[in-house]
């Protein structure tokens, strides 16, 4: 009988871990940690070096930029305030947020920013946590005026960077000189509503996002290297960010570790894409999804809360956008992205589309990350890199991570 480590096999295991290292020993991306829960054991994988040009090797507890992985982690903050009845689903966001109230909606996507019509109903909680508040990055429409408003007027893309670079109320009031994309609730656009909801969490607390998220995520769930940034008695655990060039492949630092975008607390604290974390970290909070809320003998989320956030949000004709989004973002195109759904800050299979089943989720990030649980299998698999999506490799090194992990399950 072959040898079963709480039903992975050891030689499924091993064949991870050698096409892992394939991909390390490419050259294309320098190291990478990798991470498998199942039930109470843990296999993990640390392989090659922090930076492309050797020097310290990857560890367990070596720190990543999360980058869009962030969104199912940040999430949580909002399911905290709605278990204990401080916000409501469907109450309109304007008390809390009314720079985003009394909207104005494009006629159509593409138009110019004056022609509007008014919005139908106020923006509310569901409409952030969805993703369907009528405000998002459209990576199908790039050259329209609405994309390119909200990089001239610094919503995105200050200092070159893409996550908010100001203060929470500046950036809100930038946010509020736009109409919205489409009225709110019909259609699934990306990344700005988890950057409100940032917002909305730290004004209905009077706390920072990211004090709040420590006090009822964090902290209770033991994930010690997760925040916003890195203090500097850490930062010898943050590789650089790659953004290997396109045509040679040569590795460009887009973000260095010392004196980078994460070596210092930002003026904004990005529900979006902002948190640095571990393997390790990120394996607390999915498998407190997996157990429905509880982490030990502790509950963090309620069980309807947890079911909310991972069950399939989206009309046919939103899940019909999602895909046409997904097919045109660097790191999805690359193969990702065939799921189906959306629950609140992460996908959420709904057919199957690949070698994982109906009912995974969680999600990717542009910097080379992703995080996915799975409750059919009762698994949680981690891929953590510092090789950005500027080329297919972070992306492929994904893609035979979850081929090699679904093919170790053997019960």
């Amino acid at each position: 009988m072959a040898h079963r480590t709480n039903g992975l096999s050891a030689a499924g295991l091993r064949r991870l871990r050698e096409v892992l290292q394939t991909h390390v020993e490419s050259k294309k991306i320098p190291g990478l940690v990798a991470l498998i829960g199942r039930g109470e054991e843990t296999h993990v994988e640390a392989i090659g070096t922090m930076r492309h040009d050797g020097g310290a090797p990857m560890s367990r507890d070596t720190i990543f930029r999360m980058a869009s992985t962030t969104k199912p982690v940040a999430a949580a903050a909002t399911m905290v305030l709605l278990d204990d009845c401080r916000l409501r689903l469907d109450e309109p966001i304007d008390q809390w947020l009314p720079e985003l109230a009394d909207r104005q909606v494009l006629r159509r996507p593409d138009s110019p920013l004056d022609d509007t019509v008014p919005a139908g109903r106020p923006i509310t909680v569901r409409d952030l946590l969805t993703s369907t508040c009528g405000l998002g990055l459209d990576t199908t429409a790039m050259g329209s005026p609405m994309m390119s408003a909200f990089f001239e007027r610094k919503i995105y893309g200050e200092n070159g960077w893409m996550l908010p670079a100001v203060e929470p109320d500046e950036w809100m009031r930038r946010l509020g000189t736009l109409p919205l994309m489409h009225q709110p609730g019909e259609r699934w656009l990306y990344n700005v509503g988890d950057d409100v909801l940032g917002v909305l969490v730290a004004r209905v607390t009077g706390q920072t996002f990211e004090a709040f998220l420590r006090e009822r995520i964090f902290g209770p769930l033991g994930m010690k290297d997760t925040g916003f940034h890195v203090p500097a008695d850490k930062l010898h655990r943050l590789p650089p960010l790659y953004a290997p060039d396109p045509q040679t492949g040569e590795f460009t630092v887009e973000d260095p570790a010392a004196g980078g975008h994460h070596s210092t607390a930002p003026a904004f604290q990005s529900g979006g894409g902002g948190l640095d974390s571990t393997a390790d970290d990120y394996h607390a909070y999915f498998r407190m999804l997996l157990n429905h809320g509880m982490h030990g003998t502790q509950r963090i989320l309620s069980r309807p809360a947890v079911e909310l956030m991972t069950t399939n949000r989206l009309t046919p004709d939103q899940t019909t956008a999602l895909q046409g989004w997904a097919r045109s973002v660097v790191h999805l195109s690359h193969g990702q992205g065939q799921t189906g759904g959306w629950g609140f800050g992460m996908t959420v299979r709904t057919y199957r589309g690949d070698y994982a089943p109906i009912g995974q989720f969680g999600w990717d990030g542009g910097a080379g990350t992703t995080t996915y649980a799975d409750p059919h299998n009762q698994l949680v698999g981690i891929l953590l890199t510092q090789t950005g999506m500027s080329t297919p490799d972070s992306a492929h090194a994904i893609q035979d991570f979850w081929t090699t992990l679904y093919q170790a399950v053997d019960d």
